[in-house]
């Protein structure tokens, strides 16, 4: 299904200054989650209804990244770089994927900016690049 949103979403990027390895973070994900009973993943209502929505400030509130405490595990620098964009005013902090790049949800265009000049600043990252969303064409998988 075509994913629904209803405006636009200001996001800043933040470049690790070294890798960190997509296997060995799932491999730390299961290390970490050995013995729990991890519920089959599906698209979060709370999330769907925020973009839907165009709702910053819904959307920062409920996403998250199951992935998150494996790459802190792995690469614990980066909780220094979502620190960073958290207390520049981002509405959302967290590792973008398997990592290392963080991602950082703004309010509009100008916190935007502003995140991203204070993450450049803060000796916590290589590089920093914006981005304005949604993206044309994204759909839900059933």
């Amino acid at each position: 299904a075509e994913l629904e949103v209803g405006g636009d979403f200001h996001w800043v990027f933040a470049l690790a200054a070294r890798g960190l390895s997509t296997p060995a973070v799932f491999r730390e994900f299961d290390r970490l989650g050995e013995g729990l009973d991890l519920p089959e993943p599906v698209a979060d209502q709370a999330v769907l209804d925020a973009l839907a929505k165009g709702d910053a400030a819904a959307l920062a509130v409920a996403v998250t990244n199951d992935l998150q405490p494996a790459a802190l595990s792995l690469f614990p620098e980066l909780s220094d770089t979502l620190a960073a964009g958290r207390a520049a005013g981002a509405l959302a902090a967290l590792v973008s994927g398997s990592g290392p790049t963080t991602a950082f949800l703004a309010t509009d265009a100008r916190s935007a900016s502003d995140i991203a000049g204070v993450l450049r600043a803060s000796g916590t990252c290589r590089d920093v690049r914006t981005a304005v969303g949604a993206a044309a064409g994204a759909t839900v998988l059933d």
